[in-house]
């Protein structure tokens, strides 16, 4: 199994917005790399608030996730201080939020994807969270960002968040993710947890 190079990047995988890597003068790096590809974090995010909307003690279970404890922001329709939108969002204090990256994949069928966040928010506090992507798998990807720190993190809308790592097997998998019809296949936005 080998990593993928910019070139075979570039040639063998979907990503709708494709962007060259280059130096972007105050903007966190995206696009194509060496060996890898800088996802881009949207405008659309759903931030974690303990206490859920309309009152009450929850629990976070994964098999039946309660909306209301998320808040969803676009930094599009947020106001600035000036009343323009924002080109953020604050994530509070040991929260987290959900995102979607602003590219599409189409991933191919003898290649799985490793998500590992970037260092410019590693070295804040900001660790993002995404479980591999499939062989065949397709969509916007939805990141989890961790504010691991007693303050309030600043995460900017379509700048650089992440970097997938493509890792092409020997062989082709006898069954891929559209296959077996993955509940997150196609998702086109923000998804939360699902359990069939």
């Amino acid at each position: 199994m080998g990593v993928l190079c910019d070139t075979q990047i570039r040639d063998l995988v979907e990503i709708k917005p494709y962007a060259e890597a280059q130096k972007r003068d105050g903007t966190i790096s995206y696009g194509v790399s060496s060996y890898g590809y800088d996802v881009r974090v949207g405008t659309r995010f759903k931030i974690f608030t303990p206490t859920p909307r309309g009152g009450g003690l929850a629990v976070v279970d994964p098999k039946r996730f309660d909306d209301r404890f998320m808040v969803e922001v676009d930094t599009q329709d947020a106001d600035g201080q000036d009343g323009r939108p924002t080109d953020h969002v604050i994530i509070p204090p040991n929260s987290f939020a959900l995102c979607e990256t602003v590219e599409t994949f189409t991933i191919p069928r003898d290649v799985l994807v490793i998500c590992l966040g970037k260092s410019t928010y590693a070295r804040c506090g900001l660790i993002v969270n995404v479980t591999p992507l499939e062989p065949e798998w397709r969509g916007k990807v939805t990141l989890e960002i961790s504010n691991t720190t007693p303050l309030p993190a600043k995460v900017y809308a379509n700048e650089g968040i992440a970097q997938l790592i493509f890792l092409k097997a020997d062989k082709v998998c006898e069954v891929s993710y559209a296959d077996k019809a993955g509940k997150y296949q196609d998702q086109v936005g923000l998804t939360l947890p699902m359990v069939d």
